[in-house]
């Protein structure tokens, strides 16, 4: 319900990720490992039985994330109405990730301030997957900041969306896909067809949300002050600058907000791939800019928030 989702939202923004409690992506990220290993053994080493297990993967996954979230609260719902709330909305908290994602990345920004480009490299390491070690100041700020951008849509934007369609579980087989696609969705040795199917599962999960993230970017630009026209301008210029159909659109929102240039080539396992640029050349990232997106983040979730509690409460009404 809406309450449990404002609930959960207020306690990320409050408290972040508690060190010492397992965060459910752990847990999932566990079966996972045992899954593979398991589909491994059972199923033939070819191109067509390698797809077959990821795809079996993808559905035993998401499919023990929400079941087990929903008999969870189910069982809380029959001792009494309060603890299902008090569950639904600690699930709530434990799903969304934009305390972590800011946490993360002002690490890197405080480290890039004090004029410390080692550290800051280290500390980026830890929140992307390309290569860290030869990047200079500019170039951190800039990873850094797509990163906040990229993943407002599948760390904020789409888990308030399934909180609202489906509640707690709805969210944790989202995460599920998200941790999936994380975990085997590369195009390497080892996942180029074991992969494939939860690769293509998270880009079609995201697809809707990412353009929904990139429109209430563009409007949380205008509301906070930023340039809200370029922001406007780069997303309809720059929203398909980028190898997956999704990572674009906030992050051309995004460009288009600070007046700077993201994307482009960058350095994975040290094999140099080329990407296409979002957003002008105006200027060169600055550590700075990762304060001003993370408040662009936090004001797109404040508005997702707000819409998702209204199109819940209204749903709940009607029922």
């Amino acid at each position: 319900m809406a309450v449990a989702i404002a609930l959960g939202f207020l306690l990320d923004f409050a408290l972040g990720d508690p060190r010492r409690i397992p965060h459910p992506v752990v847990i999932i990220g566990k079966l996972i490992t045992l899954l593979e290993r398991f589909l491994r053994g059972i199923l033939p080493k070819t191109p067509r039985g390698e797809f077959i297990g990821g795809a079996i993967l993808w559905v035993l996954t998401c499919g023990l994330s929400f079941g087990v979230s929903a008999a969870i609260l189910l069982l809380a719902l029959r001792v009494g109405y309060w603890l299902w709330l008090a569950l639904e909305a600690w699930f709530a908290y434990r799903l969304l990730a934009a305390r972590s994602l800011k946490a993360q990345s002002m690490d890197v920004c405080r480290a890039l301030e004090a004029g410390d480009l080692e550290t800051a490299r280290h500390k980026l390491s830890w929140i992307v997957g390309r290569d860290t070690e030869d990047l200079d100041e500019a170039a951190v700020a800039r990873a850094a900041i797509e990163t906040v951008a990229e993943n407002t849509t599948d760390g904020v934007v789409s888990p308030l969306l399934c909180l609202a369609l489906g509640g707690a579980p709805l969210c944790f087989l989202f995460k599920a896909a998200s941790t999936l696609d994380s975990m085997v969705g590369y195009k390497n040795e080892r996942y180029m067809f074991f992969g494939r199917f939860s690769a293509r599962a998270d880009d079609a999960l995201n697809f809707i949300p990412a353009r929904i993230s990139g429109v209430l970017m563009v409007l949380a630009a205008w509301l906070i002050g930023m340039d809200g026209g370029g922001s406007a301008r780069i997303l309809r210029r720059d929203r398909r600058n980028h190898p997956s159909p999704n990572s674009a659109h906030t992050e051309a929102a995004c460009a288009g907000a600070l007046g700077i240039q993201l994307g482009g080539g960058a350095r994975y396992s040290g094999v140099f791939k080329e990407k296409p640029t979002i957003g002008d050349d105006a200027r060169q990232p600055t550590a700075g800019d990762i304060r001003r997106v993370n408040r662009l983040m936090y004001a797109t979730a404040v508005i997702a928030l707000a819409l998702c509690c209204a199109a819940r409460a209204a749903w709940e009404v009607l029922l």
